[in-house]
């Protein structure tokens, strides 16, 4: 078999060198606790405090207000639950959407069983959220909005900063879950009205278990894990120096690469979509054709949408790594996507997405590979409409590529 291609970056992206390079000297013998006063713990403590101002600078914020944690769903939870857990006994009211990540749609599942009434805000068949569904969604009591800068499943990049302002008139904060956008589009948090902004290292060419949250200084959160009263307070543990050293080398390259990237990625992106809109008769764009990140495609073909699975396996044994969809969603791969599903997708549609997301590493002549064999490997599948349930289906497409 040929060498894998890499296109599921959405789910994780491969560690940059750079970054491991810089990773590689806290994984041998530089191995001393922030928290300690002698020299070796000196030296962690600034390596630590090094990194914070490394992802600071990527979201133009002060490096006091980078709070770090295990996960981009550990800083969703922290964000949405410290919010909620700061002031309480007061009624409160959350406002979030039908097509978040779990992180943020679990925990407000949780929120909502001790007492928090949440509010999910339904998409267009584009995949955006309307700003006219959030003002109207507003109440007295509100106390936050949760969207997600750009979804995880289709790729599409919400209005976050027209939802922010909402938020702010009517007395809330936000919160938007940035895991997908950040490293791959601009953020300037000096200059749009965010209160709180969470991220992921490994899904910008950095380590896997290291995140942060952004918290706006004189925010007050409720800590979830309670100790040695580590990160301000908020975020108690020995600091894993290695992970954070590598998720600010990381957001070190992409704020200075991202410019570039973006030229990259869209022109590989832009060639997926031409191509197989020439090649693959009934091909169909998911999500708003030009509202999404530089290198996320998500891909129906009508009529086989029944066989995705197949396809993936298929592509995956020709040495083609792609995804039906989120990696978190992957337990319940025979369920309709959720997001699909709130986009007007029908039950059957919503389970046929082909989810191809590329990175700084991808190349022209991996994508022509793809290329050659993505088109004869949609012709052999066999059609949903040759079978006996194919007269109780509808194929109206919401989305094709000519759109």
């Amino acid at each position: 078999m040929a060498a894998q291609v890499y296109l599921d970056n959405a789910a994780t992206t491969p560690l940059d060198p750079r970054v491991a390079e810089a990773m590689r000297p806290w994984l041998g013998e530089t191995f001393g606790n922030a928290s300690s006063l002698h020299a070796m713990g000196r030296q962690a403590r600034q390596a630590v405090d090094e990194s914070r101002r490394q992802v600071a600078a990527l979201l133009n914020v002060d490096p006091g207000e980078i709070v770090f944690t295990a996960s981009g769903t550990e800083a969703d939870n922290l964000a949405l639950v410290g919010t909620v857990q700061a002031s309480p006994g007061r009624p409160c009211h959350v406002v979030t959407s039908q097509i978040e990540h779990p992180a943020v749609l679990e925990t407000c599942r949780y929120l909502e069983r001790h007492g928090t009434e949440v509010t999910y805000l339904p998409c267009g068949e584009d995949g955006i959220v309307s700003p006219l569904a959030l003002r109207n969604a507003m109440r007295p009591v509100t106390r936050l909005v949760s969207i997600m800068a750009a979804n995880n499943v289709t790729g599409v990049v919400q209005p976050i900063a027209e939802l922010a302002r909402i938020a702010r008139e009517n007395g809330a904060l936000f919160h938007t879950d940035a895991v997908q956008a950040a490293g791959k589009l601009p953020f300037d948090l000096r200059a749009q009205p965010f209160d709180l902004l969470s991220i992921s290292a490994h899904k910008l060419h950095g380590p896997q278990g290291v995140g942060a949250l952004y918290v706006r200084s004189g925010l007050k959160l409720e800590p979830l894990v309670h100790g040695g009263g580590q990160e301000q307070g908020l975020r108690s543990a020995t600091e894993f120096v290695a992970g954070l050293v590598g998720l600010g080398r990381a957001a070190e390259i992409a704020g200075s690469e991202m410019s570039a990237e973006a030229v990259h990625l869209i022109a590989l992106r832009d060639r997926l979509i031409e191509t197989i809109a020439t090649h693959i008769p009934g091909a169909y764009l998911i999500g708003h054709r030009h509202r999404r990140l530089p290198g996320h495609l998500c891909l129906g073909f009508a009529g086989q949408e029944g066989e995705a699975i197949k396809l993936l396996l298929a592509l995956d044994e020709l040495g083609f790594a792609v995804s039906s969809g989120s990696a978190c969603s992957a337990p319940h791969a025979s369920e309709p996507s959720y997001v699909m599903l709130a986009m007007g997708f029908d039950a059957l549609k919503a389970r046929g997405s082909l989810r191809v997301t590329l990175s700084r590493f991808n190349t022209a002549a991996e994508v022509d590979r793809f290329l050659e064999v993505l088109p004869p490997l949609v012709r052999s599948l066999r059609p949903v409409s040759t079978r006996a349930q194919a007269p109780h289906l509808s194929l109206n497409l919401t989305r094709t590529f000519k759109s």
